[in-house]
């Protein structure tokens, strides 16, 4: 198969994306879009009524000299009617070229909004193990790096084709008159460098997808150059010099890449570009000869000059159009494919509210899961039952699946193999909402909002994000209120140093904030601390675990800490290997099998004696 015909049948499969730009346009302003299809058409139809009134201007004055010449009383009103008229044209399409320039920027911006929320949008959609894949960052960044520009461009490309269009149809009607072997030239000039535009876009969207992984790496080295909360490393172990070098030599290779086809696509494109040079002044020597030869008037040649002229640049245009459309169709593609990633599935809208055996709290049945493309399980036959008013400890060393059976427990992830019920009810039964409303997690990597003190709290409940009250009660209850109150506007106070007066806190407050956004969860039966502590000493996460304890005396506490002076505390305690549960039981009974967990305690035991 020609490589013409490939490029044509990749050319019309791709322009399917045009429909649903089109869409996404009417959609976001239906008002805008008609007037952008209007202001085409008027300004599409105006250029010929310019050209042909021109050409009866001309015909005007040269009759009125001749008149003039010959002695006589030349009527110069028929002149100046034409002049007045043909200004009246150029002042519609010039009010006509403003209105839609006026329509584009407000597109632009209403539009660059609505992409982007599209995006944003789908992202809550998605599962966290999609986030966790590299091929689908390469796709996001893809799509929030040019998806949010090309729509609109798609769809100014396609009225500036269908304005062209009409441009050609009134031009040729006028140029036939001279010679219908005129509008052929015309036409079949442009096509040799439409087909190497073509070409030349395509190289070039292929290019955009194979650097996508370089491009996010330069991006997150943008980050960690210019984040604070990188700062103090990077300038305490000097990498600022080394982390811009690597960024100066992966915009070397891109920039190599971006100059290459540059030159072929401009060497390329000029040396078409002159093909339709000389079809110009060809079709030029064309049009004097016949008026010098009588055939036609000065007022007509004056007038198949400039539709000649005109009409070459509405070809080069429309196939400009075409071409460029090609493009944005690629580049749109991106934006697609990531909008039809498929969700899955664990944000249910609706499902059940209620377990058949309500107080049976939470069981896994020989749950197993594994990271995609991962060859091991990372948790395998996990078994255990845990009912409201027990507490259970996970041990084990980092990476042995710990924070991942959480992960599970709140349906962020789902097992590969068996189970997970609450109050004798699948997981994935439960509505996502409710479900989520009867757990409050502290991960050991909770986020840092940038935002006041209260509203760091308050995420913890959207439904009571900016209610004081329940924020002053959660930081009581997360044993926070003592430090808030102390800072400059307590509750009102920003976080972190994004904003103007933010103010950063010690790695100990930022948990106790992360507590309290915790206990914002009034229905939560569920409560788990994966970590949160870590910042604090041993001391103080005893104190905080034994509070924790005490107000969850009625409901489900999970802990996972590397403190055995806490985890001894808990109920139950179940020591993970690998993603396997080797030894399960309370303090007294682990240390009596003298186990793994008898050994790990008496090691740190014997560190702090």
């Amino acid at each position: 198969m020609s490589e013409n015909t490939e490029l044509t049948r990749s050319l019309l499969g791709v322009l399917g994306y045009s429909r649903r730009a089109i869409t996404l346009v009417w959609q976001t302003s239906r008002g805008l879009t008609l007037g952008l299809a209007s202001l085409t058409v008027v300004a599409g139809v105006l250029p010929a009524g310019i050209a042909l009134i021109g050409a009866r201007l001309v015909d005007a004055v040269v009759a009125a000299a001749r008149v003039h010449a010959e002695g006589g009383s030349a009527d110069f009103s028929m002149v100046l009617t034409w002049v007045l008229l043909e200004g009246l044209l150029v002042a519609l399409l010039a009010g006509a070229q403003r209105g839609l320039n006026l329509c584009q920027s407000l597109l632009r911006a209403l539009l660059g909004q609505q992409t982007n929320a599209l995006i944003l949008e789908k992202a809550l959609t998605l599962d966290l193990v999609q986030f966790e894949d590299s091929e689908f960052y390469d796709k996001l960044t893809r799509a929030r790096r040019e998806a949010s520009s090309r729509p609109l461009s798609l769809v100014m490309r396609t009225f500036g084709l269908a304005q062209n269009a009409i441009a050609l149809l009134s031009f040729g009607g006028l140029l036939v008159q001279f010679s219908p072997l005129t509008v052929l030239v015309l036409v079949a000039a442009g096509v040799p460098a439409f087909l190497v535009e073509a070409k030349f876009s395509g190289d070039a969207f292929r290019l955009f997808r194979w650097r996508s992984p370089e491009t996010r790496m330069q991006m997150y080295l943008e980050t960690v150059l210019a984040r604070e909360d990188h700062a103090k490393e990077v300038k305490l172990f000097n990498l600022g010099p080394l982390l811009m070098q690597r960024y100066r030599d992966i915009f070397t290779r891109l920039y190599r890449e971006d100059r290459k086809l540059a030159l072929r696509r401009d060497g390329w494109g000029f040396a078409l570009g002159l093909l339709g040079t000389v079809t110009l002044y060809g079709a030029y020597v064309w049009i004097t000869w016949s008026a010098v030869q009588g055939k036609i008037s000065l007022g007509q040649m004056t007038m198949y000059l400039l539709l000649f002229r005109q009409g070459q640049s509405a070809v080069s245009a429309s196939l400009s159009a075409i071409g460029g459309m090609y493009e944005d169709n690629l580049y749109l593609s991106t934006l697609y494919e990531y909008l039809d990633t498929p969700s899955g599935g664990n944000d249910m809208a609706s499902g059940a509210t209620a377990g058949p055996l309500p107080g049976d709290g939470i069981r896994f049945e020989h749950v197993c899961f594994r990271y995609p493309g991962a060859e091991e399980d990372t948790l395998s036959a996990i078994d255990l039952h845990l009912r409201p008013g027990q507490s259970l400890a996970l041990v084990g060393e980092n990476g042995s699946g710990k924070t991942t059976l959480i992960k599970l427990l709140t349906r962020l992830y789902r097992p590969r193999e068996g189970r997970i019920l609450l109050d004798g009810l699948d997981l994935n039964e439960w509505d996502t909402t409710t479900l989520r409303r009867r757990i409050g997690v502290i991960f050991q990597d909770f986020a840092r909002y940038q935002l006041k003190v209260g509203e760091n709290i308050g995420a913890g409940d959207v439904s009571a994000f900016d209610e004081l009250a329940r924020w002053e009660e959660a930081a009581e209850r997360g044993m926070a209120a003592p430090f808030i109150e102390s800072l400059p506007e307590a509750y009102a106070t920003q976080l972190g140093k994004w904003f103007a007066q933010g103010r950063e806190l010690s790695g100990g407050q930022w948990q106790k904030i992360a507590l309290a956004r915790a206990f914002m969860r009034k229905d939560a039966d569920i409560l788990v601390l994966d970590e949160p502590t870590a910042a604090m000493d041993a001391a103080a996460e005893a104190t905080i675990f034994e509070h924790f304890r005490q107000m969850t005396h009625d409901r489900i506490a999970i802990l996972i800490s590397h403190r055995f002076s806490t985890v001894r505390m808990a109920d139950q305690i179940l020591v993970i290997d690998h993603g396997r549960i080797i030894e399960r039981g309370d303090h007294q009974a682990l240390m009596a099998q003298d186990g793994q967990y008898a050994r790990l305690f008496s090691l740190q035991a014997a560190g702090y004696r």
